[in-house]
């Protein structure tokens, strides 16, 4: 186990979009090249908590996983996944309004029973890398979409 801070990225775009983008379901789920077959499940409304399982990419292999994910609008989301190369693993996203951009912090604790503590640090850093990666271009256009209108 080892936890993992993954501190000041920003979306260029105001937290309401950024909110707007994260409930976007299908359009929000397609930006990730890593995860493919996703389903929902709604398991509560207030705190709103989805069930949320998909084949991820592992390298060269896809691998169905499990997450529970529980939202807190405006202020973050918290993640755990319940099966997978990375079972156990928890971690909170926390948003951070600054006008025209949104702050976005990671914090979590990470476990793996495949990969060896020195390398699940670097394997973290990288997979919640990643999801800022292919989130923040939609992000990006789905504000200046708004600007426009």
């Amino acid at each position: 186990m080892v936890n993992v801070v993954d501190a000041g990225a920003k979306f260029d775009a105001p937290i309401d979009v950024v909110w707007e983008y994260i409930f976007g379901g299908t359009g929000h789920d397609a930006a990730h090249r890593t995860t493919r077959a996703a389903k929902f499940k709604l398991l509560s409304k207030d705190p709103m908590i989805l069930r949320y399982s998909a084949e991820r990419r592992y390298g060269r292999r896809w691998i169905r996983e499990t997450m529970r994910i529980t939202f807190f609008p405006p202020v973050a989301t918290v993640q755990e996944l319940l099966d997978g190369p990375l079972a156990g693993s928890k971690w909170t996203y926390v948003y951070t309004p600054r006008g025209r951009t949104t702050g976005i912090d990671a914090f979590g604790e990470f476990r793996s029973k495949t990969l060896p503590t020195g390398r699940l640090r670097s394997h973290a850093l990288r997979f919640l890398a990643n999801e800022f990666d292919e989130d923040a271009p939609h992000v990006r256009r789905l504000a200046a979409s708004k600007r426009k209108r």
